[in-house]
C-alpha cells in the first residue's frame, strides 16, 4: 500500500481519484452529520484517525514502488461506518504525503480506494456479518480489522498488475507475484493489527461503554429477552 508519487500512469492516477471522490464526498457528509448531530462523539472521531494515521505511518518496504504497513481503518469503520473512515482515512493519508513523503499526491486517489474505501468496507462487511451470527464481540474485531488490513493489498495488488502488466501472462500473471510478494508481509501484519485492534477496542468498552452502545457496537440487554440490535445500528 501507499503507492510511491508518480509511480503509476497518469491516466491510472487520474481513474483512481476520480472512482474515490463520490465516497469521499458522501463521508464528509456523515462525518458533518454525526459531529453536528452528537458533538461528543469528536474525541472519539479523534481517536479512530490518530489510531489510523499511527498504524499506517509504520512502513515496511515491499513491492517496488510500494510498502506494507498496518492500515488501523478497520477500528473506525466498527465505530463509525466506513463513510466517515472514507474522510479519516483520506485526511491520514494526505497527510503523510506531504509530510512523511509516504505515498504521494498523484496516487493519492489509488492510496484512498484501497486503505479508505475497500479496506473499511470490507472490513466492516465482516464485522457485521460474524455479529449478526451471534459471534462474540471481540471475535468479530478481531476478523473485521484483519479483513480491512488484508483486503487493503489485496486492491493494491489489482491497481499495480493493471498499472504493470506481466510481459508474457498479462493482467494474471503481474496480479498473481505482486500479492505473493504482499502476503510475506501482509499477511502477519493483519494478524498483528488485529490483536491490537482487539486491545483497543476492550479499552474502550471500559471507558465509553455509553458511547459504543448509541453506535450500536454494545448491544443493551431487555429482561427476560436476546440482546437484540439498536435501531440505529440497523439505520446507520
Amino acid at each position: 500500500m501507499h503507492i510511491a508519487e508518480g509511480f503509476l500512469p497518469p491516466a491510472h492516477a487520474v481513474a483512481w481519484g476520480a472512482a474515490a471522490a463520490p465516497f469521499v464526498v458522501h463521508g464528509a457528509r456523515s462525518l458533518i452529520r454525526e459531529v453536528r448531530e452528537h458533538p461528543e462523539s469528536t474525541l472519539l472521531l479523534g481517536a479512530s484517525g490518530a489510531f489510523t494515521f499511527v498504524l499506517s505511518a509504520l512502513k515496511l518496504p515491499s513491492v517496488t514502488g510500494s510498502c506494507s504497513h498496518p492500515t488501523g481503518t478497520g477500528l473506525g469503520a466498527i465505530l463509525f461506518r466506513p463513510p466517515v473512515m472514507a474522510v479519516l482515512g483520506t485526511i491520514t493519508l494526505l497527510f503523510q504525503a506531504l509530510l512523511l513523503a509516504h505515498g504521494g499526491l498523484t496516487t493519492l486517489g489509488a492510496n484512498v480506494f484501497s486503505m479508505a474505501i475497500v479496506g473499511p468496507w470490507a472490513g466492516y462487511g465482516v464485522y457485521r456479518l460474524l455479529r449478526r451470527t451471534g459471534v462474540p464481540l471481540m471475535t468479530a474485531v478481531y476478523f473485521g480489522a484483519f479483513a480491512a488490513d488484508l483486503s487493503t493489498y489485496c486492491v493494491t495488488s489489482v491497481q499495480l498488475a493493471l498499472a504493470f502488466p506481466d510481459p508474457g501472462s498479462g493482467f494474471v500473471g503481474a496480479l498473481g507475484k505482486f500479492g505473493s510478494i504482499f502476503a510475506v508481509t501482509q499477511i502477519p501484519l493483519a494478524v498483528s493489527e488485529g490483536l491490537l485492534t482487539v486491545l483497543v477496542m476492550r479499552m474502550l468498552v471500559q471507558s465509553s461503554r455509553g458511547e459504543l452502545t448509541r453506535l450500536g457496537v454494545l448491544v443493551t440487554t431487555v429482561a427476560g429477552r436476546k440482546p437484540a440490535e439498536p435501531a440505529e445500528a440497523v439505520t446507520r
